[in-house]
C-alpha cells in the first residue's frame, strides 16, 4: 500500500525510526538517570524525586527482587497501584532486574485479580495496602510467593494521621483489614536492597518487558506480550513525532491517567523519562477541585487524558483561570474526543486538544495528529515506521475512503498473546498485520477516521468492557433467564454498560441485579441501566442481536435530548 500519509507529515518528522539506538527500556532509563541526574523526575503531592534518586531507588529495589525474592530474568512481577511514587520505582526496578511487569488494575475484583495473577504466573506483587484485602482472598490459589505492601504516603514523609486522613478523604472509606503472612513493607524492601548488589542482566529487544492485559479485539482478558523492542520502538516513534515542535528544554507533564494503563505508561512514564521531563502524578484525578489546585502549582507543557477527563476539568471552577502559557500538547486517547469538548478546550486554554489512537497490542501509539493542528475528528496520521491498512472481511486491502477494518503493521506491534497462540492467530494477518477490530477509513491525505467498532466492545472512560464477561456474571443470578450487555451513550463517560434482561423471577429488581454484579465486576463494568424485556431480539440461529439493542438506546438517547 502506498504510504500516502507521508506527504502530510509535519516538517522534520522522519518516515522511519531506528529503534536499535537503544538496547532495551533499561538502556533508556539508565541513560536518562545519568544525563538528567539533577532534574526532577516525578512529583506526587509536593514530594519530588530526581533522576539521580530514581536511579538509586530502582537499583535498590531491583537488587532486593533478585537477592531476597530469588527472581530471575523472565519472572513476572505484578504491580497493583495507582499513580504514586512507588509505581515508577517498582516498575523500573523490576525491568532493571530483567523481570516482566504485569500491570494490574487496583480496582479488580477477586475474580479478575485471580485470573490475571494465575494466567501470568506472577511470583511477586507490589500492592497498595488499600487493595491488599482483595489479594488476601486469592493469593493461595496463585503462584505469588512474595508480597510487597505500601501506603499512599509511604514516600511522602507524611505523619501516619495525614495518610489516614488522605485515604478517608479520597477513597471515601478506611483501608479494609488484611493479613498476608510474610508481606514486606516497600520502604523496608528498599532499605534492605540498599545493602545488596544488583547483578546486571542482559536484556535485549526480543525479551518481554510487559504482560499488558486486555480483552484485545476478542473477548476474554489476555496478556499482550510487549517486548522491550516493541516499547522502545514506540517511545522512539513518539519522540520523532513531537521533537520538531517541542522545546529542547525539559517541560512538565501531567499524568492523571493511571500509569498501569498502556496509554499513560508509554506517553508519560517512558517517553518523558527519555526526554528528561518532570511527571506530576495525580493520584486521585476524580477529585477535580484538588486536581485543579495541583495544576495551579505547575506551569505544565503536556497533559494527557480521555475525553471525559477534559470535559470534567472544563466544568471545574478555577480551571479557566490557570496559566496555560506553556501548554503545548493536550493529548486525548483511549476513547474518542468529542468535537464540542475540543472546541471548548481551545476556547479556555488557547491550545488545541488533539487525538491519538492505538491499542494495548501496539504499545500503544499507531496514529497521532500533528501537535499544533486543530481538532479535525480524525485519529491522526500513521506515525513513523508504521503502516495502516484498511481491509475487508476477506483480508483484502481497500482503497482511499473505503470503509473496512483498520490494520496496523510496525515494530510496536505485540509479539502475541501470552500462552494463547489461537487468539494471536485470530488477530494477525500474513505479513505482520494486526487486525484492530476498529472500523474506519483513510482519506486522500492519509488521515485515519474511525467509523465504528467491529466487535461489541463497550468503552467506559477509555477502559474496555466486554459484553461476554458482563453477561456471564448476570446470567449467574438465579432470577435471570437471558442477558445482553450493550453500550449506552453517556455524557460523563462516553458510554456506560446497559443490561437487557429477560427475568426468570418476576420479582427481580434493577437494584438487586446491580448489587449482585458489584460482587463480581470492577465498578466501570457494572451495568448503570437495566431494562427488563419479555424477550430479546435474536438471529435465526438464536444469537442475541446486541446491535439492535444498542441502536434502540442510541435512538432513545437522541429523542430524549432533542
Amino acid at each position: 500500500m502506498e504510504k500516502i500519509w507521508l506527504k502530510s507529515y509535519p516538517p522534520g518528522v522522519p518516515a522511519e525510526i531506528d529503534p536499535s539506538i537503544y538496547r532495551s527500556l533499561v538502556d533508556i532509563a539508565e541513560q536518562s538517570f545519568r544525563k538528567y541526574a539533577d532534574r526532577v523526575a516525578y512529583v506526587q503531592m509536593g514530594r519530588a524525586i530526581t533522576y539521580c534518586e530514581l536511579d538509586e531507588l530502582t537499583r535498590d529495589f531491583a537488587a532486593w527482587l533478585q537477592s531476597e525474592c530469588g527472581l530471575v530474568k523472565g519472572d513476572r512481577v505484578a504491580i497493583m497501584m495507582p499513580n504514586v511514587l512507588q509505581y515508577p520505582i517498582a516498575m523500573f526496578g523490576a525491568l532493571r532486574a530483567g523481570l516482566v511487569v504485569v500491570n494490574t488494575n487496583p480496582l479488580y475484583t477477586t475474580r479478575e485479580l485471580e485470573h490475571q495473577l494465575g494466567d501470568s504466573g506472577a511470583k511477586a506483587i507490589v500492592i497498595l495496602e488499600n487493595f491488599a484485602h482483595t489479594l488476601q482472598e486469592v493469593i493461595a490459589r496463585t503462584q505469588v510467593r512474595k508480597v510487597v505492601v505500601t501506603a499512599v504516603g509511604d514516600l511522602l514523609g507524611w505523619p501516619k494521621s495525614w495518610i489516614v486522613n488522605f485515604v478517608v478523604r479520597h477513597r471515601r472509606k478506611q483501608v479494609k483489614p488484611w493479613n498476608i503472612p510474610g508481606a514486606v513493607n516497600f520502604r523496608d524492601a528498599l532499605a534492605a536492597g540498599r545493602k545488596m548488589t544488583l547483578k546486571p542482566v542482559a536484556v535485549e529487544h526480543g525479551d518481554l518487558a510487559f504482560l499488558q492485559y486486555t480483552g484485545g479485539t476478542t473477548g476474554v482478558s489476555k496478556g499482550a506480550m510487549l517486548t522491550h523492542g516493541n516499547v522502545v520502538a514506540n517511545v522512539v516513534q513518539a519522540e520523532a513525532w513531537i521533537a520538531p515542535t517541542f522545546p529542547k528544554e525539559p517541560g512538565i507533564a501531567i499524568a492523571p491517567l493511571p500509569l498501569y494503563h498502556i496509554f499513560a505508561l508509554t506517553a508519560n512514564a517512558l517517553l518523558f523519562m527519555r526526554l528528561g521531563w518532570q511527571n506530576v502524578l495525580i493520584t486521585n484525578p476524580r477529585d477535580f477541585p484538588a486536581f485543579v489546585a495541583e495544576l495551579r502549582k505547575y506551569p505544565f507543557t503536556f497533559i494527557s487524558g480521555v475525553n471525559t477527563l477534559f470535559n470534567a476539568l472544563l466544568h471545574t471552577p478555577g480551571f479557566d483561570r490557570l496559566d496555560f502559557s506553556r501548554l503545548i500538547v493536550s493529548l486525548g486517547g483511549g476513547m474518542a474526543v468529542q468535537a464540542s469538548v475540543a472546541e471548548r478546550w481551545k476556547q479556555v486554554t488557547g491550545k488545541p486538544l488533539t487525538q491519538a489512537w492505538g491499542l494495548t497490542e501496539t504499545s500503544p501509539a499507531a496514529c497521532i495528529n500533528p501537535p499544533y493542528e486543530d481538532f479535525n475528528g480524525s485519529i491522526g496520521l500513521p506515525i513513523p515506521s508504521t503502516e495502516i491498512g484498511i481491509v475487508n472481511d476477506n483480508g483484502e486491502f481497500l482503497g482511499v475512503n473505503e470503509v473496512g477494518e483498520i490494520c496496523v503493521r510496525g515494530p510496536q506491534v505485540m509479539a502475541g498473546y501470552w500462552k494463547r497462540p489461537d487468539e494471536t492467530q485470530k488477530v494477525m494477518l500474513p505479513g505482520g498485520w494486526l487486525r484492530t477490530g476498529d472500523i474506519g477509513h483513510m482519506d486522500e491525505r492519509g488521515y485515519v477516521y474511525i467509523e465504528d467498532r467491529k466487535k461489541d466492545m463497550i468503552l467506559v472512560s477509555g477502559f474496555n468492557v466486554y459484553p461476554n464477561e458482563v453477561e456471564a456474571v448476570l446470567a449467574g443470578h438465579p432470577g435471570v433467564l437471558e442477558a445482553a450487555a450493550v453500550a449506552q451513550p453517556d455524557e460523563h463517560s462516553g458510554e456506560v454498560v446497559a443490561a437487557f434482561i429477560v427475568r426468570k423471577d418476576p420479582n427481580l429488581t434493577e437494584r438487586e441485579l446491580i448489587d449482585y454484579a458489584r460482587q463480581y465486576l470492577t465498578a466501570y463494568k457494572i451495568p448503570k441501566h437495566v431494562y427488563f424485556r419479555s424477550e430479546l431480539p435474536k438471529t435465526n440461529v438464536g444469537k442475541i442481536l446486541r446491535r439492535a439493542l444498542r441502536d434502540e438506546l442510541v435512538r432513545t438517547t437522541r429523542e430524549s435530548s432533542s
